[in-house]
């Protein structure tokens, strides 16, 4: 016995798979031998049958891809069932598929639209069996990867979230099921609440601003994106005004000779060290010499800070062990939106290599304050 027969066969099907009645015919009519076979690594891309439930609506332009695969190669697999796998699963979508097809793909369209495009002979695969035993867990497994990816258009989506939750029952069962808070979920099906006016500007408005009034009568919702855009406009008008009065002052500062003495900057202080080795020059040495060559630092005790130093521009250590001061001087000092939700971007992702759990009943509960937010 071999070392594979004594180890077996792994998920993805590193051994032979039971044949099917169909196959078996296949074999018989061509003969060509389909038992103990190991499934393809790689296949004709005309072989592969697009999969007719596939969460997007539309591939769109496909001809960066397609550049990319006939210039850089193929980076990562494609998921494909085999089609008798598929048609037990999905039945009534068998009409549908390519008719020489002996595999659909159920994660990757985009790819094996972009290959065929591209001519490429032959596209890698990894073939799955286990994608669903139904159209409901079929469906599922491709939006599952596309929204891990955000590779999905808004509305496609927020429809195939739609056919889901007839599934599940409720928007925490279904959050639940894609490991996502329910507020994500209700954010995404609000779209679908949204007039036909406001859907077709999807890609033009802030796609966070339409969430937020989808959940409103419909008569209401144009007068409530435009209120919502105009306090965004309010907001952004003084962050202006505050940075222009910050250069004002910098510049006032510089005139009189206290660059970099402006009240209201931190600087980061890493350790006691740096703090231990500040000193603070006597006035007559300052009268006495120019500013322009530092002496040396010496080693000597920081004297007691006071209310006045910060007026004198003495630097400050940023407050890391009070959340809420360190949020409101992230807020005054991040001016730019992309900027700031980059900055939460990240934090999240710490968030979640630090404590996945609390991260998501965090998410949970702001999601659940965003509509009386909104309003």
């Amino acid at each position: 016995m071999s070392k594979a027969d004594q180890l077996g066969a792994g998920r993805f099907g590193g051994g032979a798979r039971p044949v099917s009645a169909r196959r078996q015919a296949v074999a018989a009519a061509t003969g060509v031998p389909t038992d103990g076979v190991a499934p393809p690594t790689e296949l004709p891309p005309d072989r592969i049958s697009l999969n007719p439930d596939n969460p997007r609506s539309s591939l769109g332009d496909l001809t960066d891809l397609a550049g990319s695969l006939k210039t850089h190669g193929q980076k990562q697999a494609i998921t494909v069932m085999n089609r008798d796998a598929y048609v037990k699963a999905n039945p009534e979508r068998e009409a549908d598929l390519e008719r020489d097809a002996t595999h659909v793909v159920i994660d990757g369209s985009s790819r094996l639209a972009a290959a065929r495009e591209a001519g490429l002979a032959t596209i890698k695969v990894m073939v799955s069996d286990d994608e669903g035993s139904t159209s409901e867990e079929l469906l599922e497994s491709a939006l599952v990867a596309n929204i891990h990816r955000q590779d999905l258009e808004e509305l496609d989506e927020a429809r195939a979230l739609q056919r889901l939750l007839a599934i599940h029952g409720s928007q925490t069962a279904l959050a639940k099921r894609l490991h996502r808070s329910q507020g994500w979920v209700s954010q995404r099906l609000a779209l679908l609440n949204l007039t036909p006016e406001l859907q077709a500007r999807i890609s033009h408005e802030p796609i966070d601003l339409l969430r937020a009034v989808g959940n409103k009568p419909a008569d209401e919702q144009e007068a409530a994106l435009q209120a919502l855009k105009e306090q965004r406009a309010q907001k952004e008008a003084e962050r202006k005004r505050r940075r222009s009065a910050r250069g004002s002052e910098t510049e006032g500062a510089e005139q009189r000779g206290g660059v970099g003495k402006t009240d209201g900057h931190y600087g980061v202080i890493e350790g006691a060290a740096s703090e231990d080795t500040q000193t603070a020059s006597p006035p007559e040495l300052n009268r006495a010499r120019p500013q322009t060559v530092p002496e040396p630092r010496i080693n000597t005790p920081a004297p007691p800070r006071t209310n006045s130093d910060s007026a004198e521009g003495t630097v400050r250590k940023v407050p890391y062990d009070e959340p809420g001061s360190l949020a409101m001087l992230l807020d005054k000092k991040v001016e730019s939106d992309d900027n700031f939700f980059a900055l939460l971007r990240f934090l999240g992702k710490k968030a979640a290599d630090r404590d996945a759990q609390r991260l998501g009943e965090l998410l949970s509960e702001l999601s659940q304050s965003m509509p009386a937010a909104a309003e």
